[in-house]
């Protein structure tokens, strides 16, 4: 590692634009021959230019399931090891192919730019970045094209920052060096929702922060969520389009620069959710922190948390005292459930717990909006659509500017559709 890892802050105004191309953008050489010649398009019209890529399309996968036909719960840190390497390809065949294009380019790995994490294996969190590296490189007219979704940690681990950890590592460093940032990718901006579900859902061109944040958390694919945080945090514009194209996509920009609020801007749907619930947890403090504490320990993240009283409280005795019990309900990822599992079986006596349940059959439809703040009754006319589908909510979750339901997985789409369309989102018929 050169140069000295500074913490990520936003630069000097410079025209520099950080770009980034997704697995579909470099999904094969001639898509690759196309991600170069817009990067240096863009370095030719006068900017200084940082290309981050993603892994080909398909190849992360193929080496997660290499490790998986290995090992049922493989070591995180020999998992990042191998991880990595797919952008370790496509930043080097990204390299190549600028230079065949008559421009100038160097490939650069993690490690070598020096971006620091912690050592959380398999979603790390960046704490630094080397930006005078960054500058060194453009300097004489090269392109720098870094991997994304990796870095190093203290020790000199190879870490990875969750799928989709290009988008991050394209906002830092942007952030780092004061750039904007441009996010090539397989769609032409954000929709109000899906459009493979919904065909009447329509592009948004300018979103906020706060709600691309939502959106993200609530399963929309376009951005990882992480990657939304660093840019509210550092106020880095960002600008999601199609490689595919010339139109212009969906700008992510801070609230003030948004359009007008409408109530609700958009639908999001998760299919990445697991429920479980501890039946008959002892109702004394300090009981559900102890659960909680064990699931921190492993790194596994909780979405939807719901307590409710148990009928498993134990009716008073001779001598008057009840044990009282609740029952305690909550969400991980699917990707996290198998090590839920293993840490709320071992909990399951420490909390006192009947038993413990676990459920995949489900997800989790949302409706997200800044209007949503000034606007009363739209949780009920959620809860209206969805009834006049005879569609039961299981468990309901809000924030001041999103609604979240779980549903049956056979709901799913009809859900989406429902919501969409009765809030007016779409285009016109």
């Amino acid at each position: 590692m050169t140069g000295t890892a500074t913490e990520i802050s936003r630069g000097a105004s410079v025209s520099l634009i950080v770009q980034k191309f997704g697995g579909t953008s470099v999904g094969t050489v001639d898509r690759i021959r196309n991600a170069a010649a817009r990067a240096l398009a863009t370095q030719r019209a006068g900017h200084q230019v940082v290309v981050i890529v993603s892994a080909m399309a398909g190849e992360t996968n193929r080496l997660l399931a290499l490790a998986s036909e290995l090992s049922p719960l493989p070591d995180a840190r020999e998992v990042d090891a191998l991880a990595s390497t797919g952008e370790q390809v496509s930043a080097a065949l990204m390299a190549l192919a600028i230079q065949a294009q008559g421009g100038k380019a160097r490939s650069l790995l993690g490690h070598q730019l020096g971006i620091i994490t912690d050592s959380a294996y398999t979603k790390a969190r960046i704490k630094a970045i080397d930006a005078q590296r960054l500058h060194d490189e453009l300097a004489d007219g090269t392109i720098a094209v870094v991997a994304g979704f990796q870095g190093v940690d203290e020790a000199g681990n190879i870490t990875t920052l969750g799928r989709g950890g290009s988008d991050t590592s394209a906002v830092a460093v942007a952030a780092a060096v004061g750039a904007a940032c441009e996010i090539f990718t397989d769609v032409d901006g954000v929709y109000t929702t899906d459009p493979n579900i919904c065909p009447t859902a329509k592009k948004i061109e300018r979103i906020s922060y706060e709600e691309m944040l939502e959106l993200a958390s609530l399963g929309a694919k376009v951005l990882q969520i992480r990657s939304v945080e660093v840019a509210m945090k550092y106020g880095v514009p960002v600008h999601v389009r199609s490689s595919f194209s010339e139109a212009p996509g969906t700008w992510v920009v801070g609230e003030e620069q948004s359009l007008e609020r409408v109530t609700v801007t958009g639908v999001a749907l998760d299919r990445n959710e697991s429920r479980v619930m501890l039946v008959g947890v002892d109702d004394r403090p300090g009981i559900v922190a102890q659960a909680f504490t064990a699931l921190s320990r492993e790194n596994i993240s909780v979405d939807m948390i719901i307590q409710s009283p148990s009928a498993h409280t134990t009716p008073a005795g001779p001598d008057g005292a009840v044990s009282r019990k609740t029952d305690v309900t909550f969400t991980v990822t699917k990707a996290d459930l198998a090590r839920t599992q293993q840490v709320m079986e071992s909990m399951r006596v420490v909390v006192g717990a009947r038993e413990v349940r676990y459920e995949e059959d489900i997800v989790k439809v949302s409706i997200v909006g800044l209007g949503m703040r000034s606007h009363a009754g739209v949780a009920a006319r959620m809860f209206e659509l969805l009834a006049a589908e005879n569609i039961n909510i299981e468990a309901i979750s809000t924030s001041e500017i999103k609604i979240s339901c779980l549903v049956a997985t056979r709901y799913a789409e009809l859900a989406v559709r429902a919501l969409h369309d009765g809030f007016g989102l779409g285009t016109p018929a």
